[in-house]
């Protein structure tokens, strides 16, 4: 009971004040089981509170139901599945596997096989497009393929240097920025015009992964893993308009907006939190997790960060959810405490080492 009530203590930040909480606390665990190899994205079904998880090297799906807070469900036989994303008004579960280069969906209510569309290699990233009911998925060397979530069609492609990583959608749906590492830039498609209407290179860093949009300011923020560097990239012009050193090998990146915050998960073993300071952030903590955790989530509406820690030596695979601070009220989520139910087994069997909670 020690070692649980251990696990479930403060995380504490390097640098943190003794009478400043931690932005991110450990609120819970869930041991993903017999999940072997690189764990890749997440993504949510809000009103089930079910948490998916692309199990890459085990080429499987897992289902987290957040309120048991147990896997409920895996989805096997896929093949190195690496983007989910869930289309809430088809209510579907919508896959994207890098090996055979298909996009799978599955019915939100019980996960039946509902169909495939296959894009030809590598189909990589999904982002949920709600008010089109359109999946878009990034793939092979370099397309972006808008899908009708309802009729599982291609309703157009548009074409990039090179294989495409991170992306996002223009909150009015015309413009899309990607990530092209290997083209050495962020690409700006514009969905009307059919095209990529504008490049902008970074000469100084490279393997631009993870990106987030941050509406409020109207820029991007695009993370580089050489050197390990935030950029953030004004909207209307292109220019970098700000730096700041990260944690290294990092693949996500997202935007806390009600407390102007930005959190950065890194597969050195650390999550950034960065805080909005004028035009600037500044790092207000770094928050130990395990080696090869490059992978996160964070829900505004569940009020809780996600981080995907694959298996290791000594390790189970498990999903970390931590608790941002301060806590808000407004949300309309109760706080559940820190009780794990049906868990003690799998944490006193090693889900996650105590060492790594500091």
């Amino acid at each position: 009971m020690t070692r649980i009530l251990a696990l479930l203590g403060l995380i504490v930040a390097s640098g943190a004040g003794a009478a400043e909480p931690a932005p991110l606390t450990l609120d819970y665990l869930v041991p993903l089981g017999e999940i072997r190899g690189r764990i890749d994205h997440l993504a949510v079904d809000l009103a089930r509170e079910r948490l998916i998880v692309a199990e890459l090297g085990n080429d499987s799906v897992g289902i987290v139901d957040l309120k048991a807070r147990r896997v409920i469900r895996t989805i096997a036989g896929l093949k190195a599945p690496q983007g989910v994303g869930y289309e809430s008004i088809s209510d579907s579960l919508f896959v994207a596997s890098a090996e055979d280069g298909s996009v799978r969906r599955f019915r939100g209510s019980d996960y039946v096989p509902a169909g495939r569309i296959d894009l030809g290699s590598d189909a990589d990233n999904v982002r949920i497009d709600a008010a089109r009911r359109q999946v878009l998925v990034g793939h092979s060397d370099g397309a972006i393929t808008t899908i009708d979530a309802a009729t599982l069609t291609s309703v157009g492609s548009l074409r990039l240097g090179a294989h495409p990583e991170g992306f996002q959608i223009d909150p009015d749906g015309q413009f899309v920025w990607v990530n092209v590492p290997d083209a050495h830039e962020v690409a700006v498609l514009d969905r009307l015009a059919g095209k990529q209407v504008a490049g902008w290179p970074e000469a100084q860093w490279s393997g631009n992964f993870p990106m987030a949009l941050d509406r409020e300011a109207h820029r991007l923020l695009v993370v580089f893993r050489h050197p390990a560097k935030l950029a953030a990239i004004d909207l209307a012009s292109g220019k970098t308009t700000f730096s700041i050193d990260t944690c290294g090998d990092s693949d996500d990146v997202f935007v806390d907006a009600r407390r102007h915050r930005l959190y950065v998960s890194c597969g050195e073993g650390y999550v950034d939190v960065l805080e909005k300071k004028g035009p600037a952030y500044i790092r207000i903590a770094r928050i130990s997790t395990v080696s090869g955790a490059r992978t996160s989530y964070f829900s505004p509406e569940l009020d809780r960060y996600f981080i995907a820690a694959r298996a290791a030596a000594g390790t189970r695979a498990a999903i970390w959810v931590l608790k941002p601070a301060p806590a808000l009220k407004s949300h309309g989520q109760s706080e559940r405490g820190v009780v794990i139910p049906n868990c003690s087994a799998e944490l006193s069997a090693g889900a996650v080492p105590a060492k790594y909670v500091r």
